[in-house]
């Protein structure tokens, strides 16, 4: 895959407050990619800067080895063929539906218009619908609406701000799917902004962790799940608890729960003492009369609890295949596989 955009170095200052600092990224022809982070974090910022509703301070920025930005030259937003999907998706109310995915056609000819509204219409599972108004219209329609609408002219790279968070909880996980779907056949580069982790999971190809102004880490869903560059990125992408360790070996690490094998991902010395990132996954809890560590939460999940437990002062999450109760002993088992020490 060829790079459809590319950002280097770049500085973005709002009346003189730094909001982005030498950042960099690269995104793929055909790849998703999520901008994940806190409200504060950059994340919108960076996607007016793509679209070109912020100018850049510093840095380059290249749309299809093109340059669009580089502090000094600026292309204006509509010159760009970047589509932007809005949180409240921006739709025409006094428009039909297909009037509001036409809009951007306005130099076609009348049967080439139809022909491609039609078109959207049926990508987007919305054949039929086209004398309706956005009124008439759930959200997850709407949305898809928005979207017919932004593909319509076949922009070089779609960008969205949090596009599911007004979808109903229920019907969210479908629309996910369903749009990235719709993404994938007809090959569409997008970035898309979200504060939640399980959407960048659901739909994103790779995802950038950001943290005031900078990126932290830049990869796949499973790179940074199981491998995060940073304390940080690890607490942010996952429920875990972290166990005082000491290194006494090369992959060895004494703790209160015994001698645990660990990947460190800083620079950790023997006989240094650090921090074990344990997963709930890591910990599996069975009820053990003789044991001094005991249940001190029981957490509902819905499909599993999961279990708070105390070790020598420390908290820890937990799983177990029993049902426990807050108080009970238990015996303690540590899975290895992929712990990691910071």
């Amino acid at each position: 895959m060829s790079c459809a955009l590319s950002i280097k170095d770049l500085t973005c200052q709002y009346e003189s407050q730094t909001v982005l600092e030498s950042l960099s990224l690269e995104v793929e022809h055909g790849e998703i990619v999520c901008l994940l982070g806190a409200s504060g974090c950059g994340k919108t910022t960076l996607l007016k800067a793509i679209a070109g509703l912020l100018p850049l301070t510093s840095g380059v920025m290249n749309l299809n080895c093109q340059t669009i930005d580089d502090g000094k030259h600026w292309l204006p937003p509509e010159q760009r063929n970047i589509g932007m999907i809005f949180q409240d998706y921006a739709l025409f109310p006094h428009l039909t539906v297909f009037e509001n995915v036409a809009f951007g056609l306005r130099k076609e000819s009348e049967q080439s218009k139809k022909d491609k509204v039609q078109e959207m219409l049926e990508l987007v599972h919305l054949d039929g619908f086209g004398d309706r108004y956005p009124h008439q219209l759930s959200g997850g329609q709407q949305q898809r609406v928005a979207i017919a609408r932004s593909l319509a002219y076949k922009p070089d790279l779609l960008l969205l701000d949090e596009p599911f968070s007004n979808i109903d909880t229920q019907v969210r996980h479908e629309l996910i799917s369903e749009i990235r779907k719709i993404f994938k056949k007809q090959g569409v580069t997008a970035i898309f902004v979200t504060h939640s982790r399980e959407e960048a999971f659901a739909f994103a190809d790779k995802m950038a962790v950001m943290n005031y102004g900078v990126i932290e880490q830049y990869g796949s869903a499973s790179e940074l799940y199981y491998q995060p560059s940073s304390k940080f990125v690890a607490d942010f992408l996952g429920g875990g608890s972290y166990l005082k360790a000491k290194r006494v070996s090369e992959q060895e690490f004494e703790t209160d729960l015994g001698v645990i094998e660990a990947k460190p991902q800083t620079e950790i010395s023997l006989e240094a003492h650090c921090e074990l990132l344990l997963r709930p996954q890591h910990i599996q809890v069975t009820s053990g009369t003789e044991s001094t560590i005991s249940v001190l939460e029981q957490q509902f999940m819905g499909d599993h609890c999961r279990y708070v437990i105390e070790a020598n002062g420390q908290k820890l999450l937990a799983t177990s295949a029993e049902a426990l109760e807050v108080g009970q002993p238990v015996a303690v088992k540590v899975d290895t596989h992929g712990v990691l020490a910071f």
